[in-house]
């Protein structure tokens, strides 16, 4: 089983956190999306002995696309690929976007998962954020979103200057009022380069604190159980049967293809990244050639990454799974390792014999797993 990205990057305004790649003009938005359709179809031959099972439009924010836009693309895979029985189709959307009559439109294409962009129901956040939506908006989208779509997540952002513990409990409540069934957390992250960054340089936003962002962590943690979610990843809470099959799929470290300016695959061995720009992107599918780069992973590389997204999951570490992919010599490292960290008490053996962070520990964990990484 395999999944297709695809990278929309467009967007009306710049979230002052964000580094992803996007464009607030959309003047080649035609000329672009011709591109990805063309790198579709080029790339297929990647996937001739794949079954695609999840196909993910994200940003940017794709919902900026027409009906017939988001149709015309789907269709190119459907006549280029081999697709699962039961796909997952998921659309990333902003609630400004979603008026009632797109979201209608929306729930008669192939689209079955929308993922909303709320971050936040208070509108102060929202401003903090330069989030091109308001709080009444999120309010409107989600009402009118839960009549037509039953696999519907949203985006909550945590650990914002000024955000009150209680305001924090607040957002979770409302969104529990939404009957949503999957919701996925992040931390506020101050990135390199971002307006954020200069903000707090100049003092214009107080500085993110990381003791604030663990104790709403708590809290999400202890909201989401106590309403039967499944923390089935770190930042990923979600009813039973409404897992992510896209995110899940990455986590298991299954093959996809990306699509767009610098959009990332992965197949086998090689990660290879698309140009992050979009007239130059647009010029090489012109031209008929995919602008990317690639790299090939070592064993120790995929040792790695398999350790850093397991054990952010509630699957955790197998090492069964270690000895078959990697060998004896890393099965012996990660054994050693393990038990250091055992004794520290922040990870526990689970019933089928696999690594799992401990409850408590949760909040550790990317520092945890680089406790396990093979050194050479």
């Amino acid at each position: 089983m395999a999944g297709i990205y695809i990278h929309i990057p467009f967007c009306k305004q710049a979230c002052f956190y964000c580094d992803f790649h996007f464009s607030t003009t959309m003047k080649h938005k035609t000329k672009l999306l011709d591109a990805i359709d063309k790198e579709l179809v080029i790339r297929k031959s990647t996937f001739e002995t794949e079954k695609i099972e999840t196909i993910y439009f994200g940003g940017g924010t794709p919902s900026l696309l027409s009906v017939e836009e988001i149709n015309k693309l789907i269709k190119t895979i459907e006549d280029n690929y081999n697709l699962a029985d039961k796909i997952e189709i998921t659309l990333e959307a902003n609630p400004d976007d979603l008026s009632l009559s797109k979201i209608k439109s929306l729930a008669q294409t192939p689209i079955n998962r929308l993922s909303i962009g709320v971050q936040s129901f208070y509108e102060e956040d929202l401003t903090l954020m330069n989030r091109a939506h308001n709080a009444t908006e999120v309010k409107q989208a989600l009402t009118d979103a839960r009549q037509y779509f039953d696999n519907l997540t949203i985006d909550l952002i945590y650990g914002i200057p000024g955000m009150s513990s209680s305001r924090w409990e607040d957002n979770l409540e409302q969104a529990l009022s939404y009957d949503i069934p999957h919701i996925s957390s992040y931390a506020l992250t101050v990135e390199p380069k971002t307006a954020l960054e200069a903000l707090i340089n100049k003092g214009k936003i107080a500085p993110v604190e990381e003791s604030l962002a663990y104790e709403h962590y708590q809290l999400l943690q202890a909201f989401t159980k106590a309403h039967n979610f499944i923390n089935y990843e770190f930042s990923n809470f979600g009813k039973e049967g409404y897992f992510s099959k896209n995110n899940t799929a990455y986590w298991f470290g299954k093959p996809y293809i990306g699509v767009g300016p610098s959009a990332h695959s992965f197949y086998k061995n090689t990660r290879s990244w698309n140009v992050a720009n979009n007239m130059l992107y647009i010029k090489a599918l012109s031209e008929n050639r995919i602008p990317s780069s690639a790299e090939k992973l070592s064993v120790t590389d995929l040792y790695n990454e398999y350790i850093m997204t397991r054990l952010r999951t509630m699957w955790g570490v197998s090492v069964n799974d270690i000895e078959l992919l990697f060998g004896r010599k890393y099965v012996a490292y990660y054994q050693k390792i393990t038990k250091e960290l055992l004794s520290q008490h922040k990870l526990y053996i689970a019933e089928n014999g696999n690594l799992v962070v401990k409850e408590s520990a949760k909040f550790l964990t990317d520092g945890i797993a680089s406790d396990l990484f093979y050194i050479s």
